[in-house]
């Protein structure tokens, strides 16, 4: 620990928080203050078109059933029990869920700029702000939410990311 801290000591006095940032942590938080954003609307959507979701879930689960839906698609919306019984659950708590998506969106936010700023703070706001949306989705929602492509692939997405920035760290000073 005392190496890592006489490390970064000796790389502050030669001027190192002055240099440009590493080409790989750019990329990296160019990419989620986009995702922010997105992550943003997506969230914002959610809760306005929730209330046309529940009314139009017997057709949405009449199409799942039809033959002629692709096997890929049925697994992306779960069993379609369960499929109906996450939208009920998404209605019933899309203030929450909103406000929380709204909450990690500002972290990860934040954690990128802090990390932009080689600050270490920034990278546990941001695995806070990447790892928020899932609990609270379990949470409000429930564990049936878990059986979905969209849901899988989504939480890959966020471990690679939280992944790729662990490798970065190094190149946070304080």
């Amino acid at each position: 620990m005392t190496e890592i801290t006489q490390t970064n000591e000796t790389l502050l006095a030669n001027g190192y928080e002055n240099s440009p940032l590493p080409t790989g942590l750019n990329v990296l938080t160019i990419l989620t203050i986009i995702w922010c954003v997105v992550s943003l609307g997506l969230s914002v959507f959610g809760f306005f078109s929730a209330k046309s979701s529940l009314d139009n879930k017997e057709k949405t689960i009449e199409m799942m059933n039809s033959a002629q839906t692709p096997k890929f698609v049925k697994s992306m919306m779960g069993e379609p029990e369960n499929f109906e019984k996450m939208l009920v659950k998404s209605y019933e708590n899309r203030i929450p869920i909103l406000i929380l998506a709204i909450v990690s969106v500002a972290l990860c936010f934040v954690g990128a700029l802090q990390m932009r700023k080689r600050k270490k703070q920034g990278y546990l706001l941001y695995v806070i702000g990447e790892l928020l949306p899932f609990i609270s989705l379990v949470l409000f929602v429930g564990f049936f939410v878990i059986s979905g492509v969209a849901f899988i692939f989504s939480a890959v997405i966020a471990l690679l990311f939280i992944l790729l920035y662990t490798m970065k760290k190094k190149n946070l000073l304080y």
